[in-house]
């Protein structure tokens, strides 16, 4: 990579049209899954009176979708690289789109959530396919820098997610949350189709028989231990479907990792785990999907229930997440190719870490704002710096035909993770406090941002003690 390759402007002049259609494609694909997930999450109390919903049907609202889209992330991936990458991402683009009409047409909280299912599939088609395209379409000295506009569009999403359903459920309606991703899904998918070049890792007459054994046994796994994991939120671990669904999670991933060995064409290639990078690096972003996604969850609930914020402007006080990673994000990735990924996985998981004990330490009713302001803009620079070098080093330590894998297996496992960090943080908030009241609002608040505080902790020791580990074997003399 050139020296005078600069952080502050992008090197558009340097990419080819493929490169610009296939980032901006792929960039919009992620910014429609993640949106949709975060807005729906704010219009929830209109939904419940709109459809006459009881708060269970309301959580798997949520879930169905998270659910769905966990499950078959590894599927999706394994589809793309047998059919071309190019047509499974139009096909999850439009399935989104149908789906979200199903959504905004539902007449009841049943039919809402089977359609939220399908949108999880859609979902699950978009997000690998999406990062697979990317990966495939820049060179490995590019890569951190469209990993980081990526990663900046991601991140904006996840923020105005909220702003928008709010803003959308109180000037229109819930269902326009829906209606807005069906012209935009379907226009997307026509460009895809039209101007980005289609990607196979087995050429013509050469593609691999899926591993079905290994899609089963892996969607078992994760579908079981997801929905226990989501469940020992409201029902506790203590409940015997939650220790049955965990067992039964866990007897199918020891059953898919003995698979793995011996299958000719694994669905998850165990040798990749061999490579220190990409080990720490999914054990990190499960860990950083886990914290992030507590924090957003129950920060716009704090606003809400503790604040007394209407949903608009409690989308609105989370703008400090989205703005930093919009600003910063493709200076990230441009450091990552620069500096290398263990720096700023160490500083972007240890910002992380200090952002999130802000609320844990200092959570209560009619808590000054610019201090919540403080800690998401710490957490956002952190998330900026960790996510994009924690992308690279699971893809980028991969050979060009385990891109499509290593991107299918790096978002299973932020998806997992995400799951995982709201049901302990909602462990958390229950035991701690509740919805009766502000204080018991900000006193479980404060729980679960301490739960989420030691998830992102974790994420830096595992990161930080791996890669040192790894550097000094990689200096031990040999012979």
């Amino acid at each position: 990579m050139s020296s005078r390759s600069t952080l502050t402007a992008p090197p558009s002049n340097q990419l080819t049209a493929d490169q610009r259609w296939t980032l901006a494609l792929a960039s919009v694909g992620s910014f429609l899954v993640i949106l949709d997930l975060f807005a729906v999450t704010t219009a929830l109390p209109a939904l419940r009176v709109a459809l006459h919903a009881s708060i269970t049907t309301l959580d798997w609202t949520i879930n169905a979708y998270t659910l769905t889209f966990a499950v078959l992330l590894m599927t999706a991936a394994a589809l793309g690289d047998r059919w071309g990458r190019r047509r499974v991402y139009a096909s999850g683009l439009l399935l989104f789109a149908v789906a979200s009409v199903a959504c905004a047409l539902a007449p009841n909280g049943a039919v809402l959530i089977g359609a939220r299912a399908v949108q999880g599939i859609g979902a699950a088609v978009t997000m690998p396919t999406a990062l697979a395209l990317i990966n495939a379409a820049f060179p490995t000295e590019r890569r951190g820098w469209a990993q980081g506009v990526f990663g900046a569009v991601t991140g904006l999403a996840t923020v105005l997610g909220p702003v928008f359903g709010g803003a959308i459920t109180q000037m229109l309606a819930w269902s326009y949350i829906f209606w807005i991703n069906v012209p935009v899904g379907v226009a997307a998918a026509v460009a895809v189709l039209l101007r980005i070049r289609d990607v196979r890792v087995d050429g013509p007459g050469r593609r691999r028989a899926p591993d079905l054994l290994g899609l089963v046994l892996g969607g078992a796994s994760v579908l079981a231990l997801v929905w226990g994991v989501v469940r020992a939120a409201t029902d506790g671990w203590g409940d015997r479907a939650v220790a049955g669904a965990l067992v039964l999670g866990g007897v199918a991933l020891v059953a898919l990792l003995a698979w793995q060995r011996r299958a000719s064409q694994p669905l998850i290639p165990l040798r990749l785990f061999t490579d220190s990078a990409f080990a720490s690096g999914i054990a990190g972003i499960f860990l950083q999907s886990a914290s992030l996604t507590a924090l957003v969850f129950f920060t716009a609930q704090f606003f809400q229930d503790a604040q007394g914020d209407s949903p608009l402007v409690a989308g609105l006080r989370l703008l400090p997440l989205g703005l930093v990673p919009l600003a910063l994000g493709p200076w990230s990735g441009t450091s990552t190719d620069r500096v290398g990924t263990r720096p700023m996985i160490a500083a972007g998981m240890t910002l992380q870490t200090a952002g999130t004990t802000i609320p844990a330490v200092f959570a209560r009713p009619g808590l000054w704002y610019p201090i919540l302001a403080v800690a998401m803009a710490v957490v956002a620079v952190g998330f900026t710096f960790a996510v994009p070098a924690l992308t690279k080093s699971v893809v980028g330590s991969v050979k060009p035909a385990d891109i499509g894998t290593a991107s299918g297996l790096f978002s299973t496992v932020r998806q997992v993770g995400a799951a995982f960090g709201v049901a302990v943080a909602s462990a958390a908030f229950t035991a701690t406090g509740g919805y009766p009241t502000a204080s018991a609002v900000a006193s479980g608040y404060r729980g679960a941002m301490i739960v989420a505080a030691v998830l992102a902790g974790l994420g830096t020791t595992t990161t930080t003690m791996s890669r040192r580990a790894a550097s000094r074997a990689s200096t031990v003399p040999r012979g």
